[in-house]
């Protein structure tokens, strides 16, 4: 029962659409412009910076805040699996970052909210993965990639630490831990196939690209 109270508290913070609300108070539905994504690197594209980085942090906030609040109400319970029960929450405001209900489930691609689990997974996992993207991404400008990325790691991220007692919990609750991980991180990629197929024929945007450019 605590997990379904945690993926349900977690989805009604996903359902919070960053990018479609700002899209709609700048008389635009985000979702029928550029790649049509309602996420973070759409309103940067369509809608400038300001746009792009007011939607990335109310998306990492969304997933802060339903991780926050499902470990404070299940606070008194056994503190062996509270990480378990927030990643739980940070599944649902994915999830429902991904699939609006009001939105007829068309939403973004989840990783600004993945980036706001691995802020509650400690820093140690929060260096790992910013450093894995801004690099990636410094390189490659190639926010899709940087993206990619970061959800692969995540997953080995928390297996290695996980097994070394980082997270402290019981054999059980870790596996379940490392499935629901894997299970957000196969989603992410899936959500990103169209982008996996331009990568691999060069036609991929690039982030900041100018439009005189011409794709290598």
């Amino acid at each position: 029962m605590e997990r379904v109270i945690s993926l349900a508290i977690g989805y009604l913070f996903g359902i919070f659409q960053t990018a479609y609300i700002y899209g709609r108070l700048n008389g635009i539905d985000i979702r029928e412009h550029g790649s049509g994504n309602a996420g973070s690197t759409n309103a940067l594209r369509v809608l400038g910076k300001k746009a792009g980085v007011i939607v990335l942090l109310g998306d990492v906030a969304k997933t802060v805040l339903a991780v926050a609040a499902v470990k404070f109400l299940f606070r008194r319970q056994d503190a062996d699996w509270l990480p378990l029960l927030g990643m739980y929450a940070a599944a649902g405001a994915i999830l429902g970052h991904n699939f609006p209900v009001q939105l007829k489930f068309k939403g973004g691609k989840g990783i600004a909210c993945t980036a706001g689990l691995v802020l509650t997974l400690g820093p140690i996992v929060t260096a790992l993965e910013a450093s894995t993207f801004l690099l990636t991404v410094f390189l490659t400008r190639y926010v899709s990639l940087g993206s990619i990325l970061v959800v692969i790691e995540l997953v080995i991220s928390l297996v290695v630490l996980g097994e070394r007692g980082y997270y402290g919990m019981d054999p059980a609750h870790r596996m379940e831990f490392y499935i629901v991980c894997a299970a957000l991180s196969a989603m992410a990629i899936y959500r990103h196939r169209a982008n996996i197929v331009r990568l691999l024929h060069g036609t991929e945007s690039k982030i900041f690209q100018k439009k005189t450019e011409t794709q290598p």
